[in-house]
């Protein structure tokens, strides 16, 4: 069955902001966490450093009823990678109802920053957006009515 995913790059924090998610989502990992240790060693690279072992090398959250997954791992400098965040990415969620709109913008910003509150718009949604506090943006939209 086809699907669609966001991928989210963290610069070593990707197993707080999952678990962040999974509180929000009320959702659980699929598999286990995997870890960099896990990635056997190959004769081209070197070795990896003990400190970068145990971060993220891949976690899965279904969420939306399991109708769409966040995946995330740590990318960080030590790696060769160099995370920034921009304004030119957001994850649209849909929800069925005004209450589960509510309740994830309000965990989803918490501590955050609001950008739109939830309100009636001209296209004769419920839409708001925020930015969670790991710097991911997000827009919600439902078009129950009130």
């Amino acid at each position: 069955m086809a699907s669609v995913s966001t991928y989210l790059n963290f610069p070593g924090n990707t197993e707080e902001a999952f678990n962040f998610y999974k509180t929000v989502f009320q959702s659980e990992f699929m598999g286990d966490i995997m870890r960099m240790g896990s990635v056997p060693p190959t004769p081209d690279q070197p070795p990896m450093a003990e400190a970068d072992k145990n971060l993220v090398m891949h976690v899965t959250l279904p969420i939306m009823g399991g109708a769409y997954h966040l995946m995330g791992t740590d990318a960080t400098e030590s790696m060769g990678f160099h995370v920034v965040f921009g304004n030119n990415n957001y994850i649209c969620l849909s929800p069925d109802t005004r209450a589960e709109t509510k309740r994830l913008f309000d965990g989803l910003s918490a501590g955050g920053k609001v950008e739109q509150d939830l309100q009636d718009m001209f296209w004769g949604d419920y839409y708001g957006s925020c930015t969670d506090k790991f710097g991911v943006k997000w827009m919600f939209n439902c078009r129950e009515k009130a």
